[in-house]
C-alpha cells in the first residue's frame, strides 16, 4: 500500500513540549510558535496528566509526534505491540506529522535508551525499506525518517548515508527529517563536509528541520568529536548551515530541540524566534526572485 500523504506541519518553528512549560505554552499567543513536537512513547499510557496536558495543546497547535522506540533499523522484526501503541496514539491524537530514527535500539528482549548506528548496506537497506513500509501500512500515513547522528562508521558499508537515505525514500515514499545538528556531529565525527552533505540531501522529501545544541570534545586521539547532547543553544556551525539548508528545502517547518538541562521558557523561544526569522528571510528571498 503506497501511503497517503500527511496533512503536514506549517513553515513555521516548533518547540519539543515540555510538561514544566505547559502554562507557557498555553499563554503563547502564536506569534512564535507553530507546532509543537511530543516523544510518543511519553504518551502510550491510557491517561493522566501527561495526556490532559497534549489534549489541550492538540487543540491549540499541530501536533509533530517524533518516535524513539520502533527500532526501524534492527534486524529483529518491528515490536508489533509497540507499534500498536503508536497506532492507538495517532488515531487518538490526529497528529500533523510522526517521524522515527534511522536508527536501531532494541533486540531481542533487551532495549537500550539510544538510538545505534546500522552499517549501509543492501541488507539494511532491504531490513528498514520492509520496516517502513509496515509502519506506513499500519499507521495509514506517510512517515518522516531522520537522519541519525553518529560516532563511527562501518568499514563494510557500501553505500554513502546520503544516498542510503535517498534510496529509502525512493522506495518507500516515506518523507524526510533533515537534522541540521545531527548532519553537523556526523560529518565532523567522521571527516566529511557537512555542506556537501547537505548539498546532496534529498530535499524534496524533507517535510521537517530538527536544530539542537551539541557539546564538544576530543578523543584519545585528540581528535574534535561533537557529541549530540541537546543540553544548549544552537551552535553558530549550524545557524550557518541552516540557511544552506533552508536555501535548498525553502521554508519548512522547523523544530527547536532542547531535551537535557531543560532551561526556561523564554529560552527556548528565543531560539525559535531566531529559527523563525531564517524561515522569513529565506520566504521573502524567494518572493523577490
Amino acid at each position: 500500500m503506497k501511503p497517503s500523504n500527511a496533512r503536514g506541519l506549517p513553515a513555521r518553528t516548533g518547540i519539543g513540549f515540555k510538561p514544566q512549560h505547559f502554562a507557557d505554552v498555553l499563554a503563547d499567543d502564536g506569534a512564535v510558535l507553530g507546532f509543537l513536537e511530543v516523544h510518543a512513547e511519553n504518551y502510550m499510557g491510557d491517561g493522566g496528566p501527561f495526556h490532559a496536558q497534549l489534549a489541550a495543546l492538540s487543540d491549540r497547535f499541530p501536533i509533530s509526534l517524533h518516535g524513539v522506540g520502533l527500532s526501524i533499523g534492527g534486524e529483529a522484526p518491528l515490536d508489533e505491540v509497540h507499534l500498536e501503541r503508536l497506532a492507538q496514539l495517532i488515531e487518538r491524537y490526529r497528529p500533523a506529522s510522526f517521524s522515527e530514527h534511522l536508527a536501531w535500539s532494541s533486540h531481542g528482549l533487551n532495549y537500550f535508551n539510544d538510538l545505534l548506528p546500522i552499517a549501509y548496506d543492501t541488507a539494511s537497506l532491504r531490513r528498514v525499506e520492509e520496516h517502513i513500509d509496515q509502519v506506513q501500512n499500519r499507521l495509514g500515513c506517510r512517515m518522516l525518517l531522520e537522519n541519525p547522528s553518529t560516532y563511527v562508521a562501518f568499514a563494510h558499508s557500501t553505500w554513502d548515508e546520503v544516498d542510503f537515505i535517498a534510496e529509502i525514500a525512493r522506495r518507500t515514499a516515506c518523507g524526510l527529517l533533515l537534522d541540521v545538528n545531527n548532519v553537523a556531529v556526523t560529518s565532523i565525527n567522521q571527516g566529511r563536509d557537512p555542506v556537501a552533505y547537505i548539498d546532496a540531501f534529498p530535499v524534496a522529501a524533507v517535510g521537517e528541520i530538527h536544530l539542537a545544541g551539541h557539546a564538544e570534545d576530543h578523543d584519545d586521539a585528540g581528535d574534535r568529536i561533537l557529541i549530540d547532547s541537546h543540553d544548549r543553544p544552537v551552535s553558530l556551525p549550524v545557524w550557518d548551515l541552516y540557511r544552506r539548508t533552508l536555501s535548498r528545502v525553502g521554508p519548512v517547518a522547523t523544530l527547536i530541540e532542547w531535551d537535557n538541562e531543560v532551561p526556561a521558557f523564554d529560552v527556548l523561544l528565543a531560539e525559535a524566534e531566531r529559527a523563525g526569522a531564517l524561515l522569513d528571510a529565506e520566504a521573502a528571498r524567494r518572493n523577490q526572485s
